[in-house]
């Protein structure tokens, strides 16, 4: 059985294995307005829209969702964010957006404008957290104050290390090290023997490196991964059920997708991530998963964030993603489920 996760009520005519968003011909939904009638104005800093994977991008099964919902949508990307005496402002665009996989968007208008006159902002740039990500935070987090809502809050992108967050929640994590000391990474390896490492900064698993036990190139990866001492680097034991898949679970105003995304690492590969050539399969959550998402949600709302992803290999968490969590459109095609209106559902409580 396909949950509907209590989705607002909708007329569908035909569905297939792909997200509902993309099938909806018959639709009963009323655009959401507020202030009056005035409709949801939108805004999205992103990665250049023409790059992305049609198929896979969860920013474009946002955006998908929020025009069948009558939002008007405003295009960014981190070049267009500016500080103008005290005003955030940008260059944006009109964007429309069509399930076509040969042209799947396109432009309308541009203006210049204060980013605060806008409802919702989703910042959805992916990482890393460079200096021009720390700056767009930086004017985000005054359009906050002039009166846009941003998805996820300015402060805890910059705040919430992805791989830092999860830390803090010693209970749910596997043994782990964050140290720029090749000598405390080699007493943490001596200790553990078997050890993932990686950068604190990193996505897409890039340069994680599995050391084994009597490995001969520690010491060259301490060095890469530090730069010899100049930059901090992770540690965490090596955790076999990797083998069986590192789960990607979504949750929206702390509650939890009812499925994860098991990415399972290919053939020699120790790293599960799709982009690294791992592949997705569906899976309901277990009694563990639930466990630990009971123990980060209050975290969550304290912070405010709405949209968050977790990974979670084993019994044990390891990241907490809340810059661009990804999966939206797997998880929309597995389980016949809408993601995206959950996440606009919860967008727009926070607007009335």
């Amino acid at each position: 059985m396909h949950s509907r996760l209590g989705y607002n009520t909708i007329c569908v005519h035909s569905i297939a294995l792909i997200p509902r968003i993309a099938l909806q011909t018959g639709s009963c939904f009323q655009p959401f307005t507020w202030r009056g009638n005035m409709t949801v104005r939108l805004g999205i800093v992103m990665d250049p829209i023409e790059k992305i994977h049609f198929k896979k991008d969860s920013s474009l099964a946002m955006l998908l969702a929020a025009q069948k919902r009558g939002w008007e949508i405003e295009y960014m990307e981190l070049p267009d964010l500016y500080l103008k005496g005290g005003q955030a402002r940008a260059r944006t665009r009109d964007l429309t957006v069509h399930l076509d996989p040969q042209d799947w968007f396109g432009f309308g208008g541009a203006q210049d404008r204060a980013l605060g006159d806008l409802d919702v902002i989703l910042m959805r740039q992916d990482p890393p957290v460079d200096r021009e990500f720390l700056m767009a935070t930086f004017i985000l987090e005054i359009a906050e104050q002039q009166g846009a809502l941003v998805v996820n809050p300015a402060s805890t992108l910059r705040d919430c290390n992805e791989k830092l967050f999860a830390a803090q929640f010693e209970d749910c994590t596997p043994p782990l090290i964050v140290t720029r000391s090749a000598e405390r990474l080699k007493e943490f390896y001596a200790e553990h023997g078997d050890v993932i490492m990686k950068p604190v900064d990193g996505m897409g698993g890039r340069s994680i490196f599995r050391v084994k036990e009597n490995d001969d190139n520690l010491g060259v990866i301490i060095e890469t991964l530090t730069n010899y001492g100049a930059h901090q680097a992770m540690a965490q034991k090596y955790i076999p059920e990797i083998k069986q898949g590192d789960k990607r679970i979504l949750l929206i105003d702390g509650e939890p997708i009812p499925y994860a995304l098991a990415r399972i690492p290919s053939q020699g590969e120790n790293r599960g991530n799709l982009a690294a050539g791992g592949r997705g399969e569906g899976r309901e959550l277990t009694v563990r998963d639930r466990e630990i998402c009971d123990r980060v949600a209050p975290v969550l709302k304290e912070k405010g964030l709405i949209f968050v992803g977790i990974d979670v290999i084993g019994d044990y968490l390891t990241e907490i993603n809340v810059t661009s969590p990804t999966c939206i459109r797997e998880l929309d095609a597995a389980y016949d489920i809408d993601i995206s209106s959950q996440l606009l559902d919860a967008i727009e409580r926070r607007l009335k």
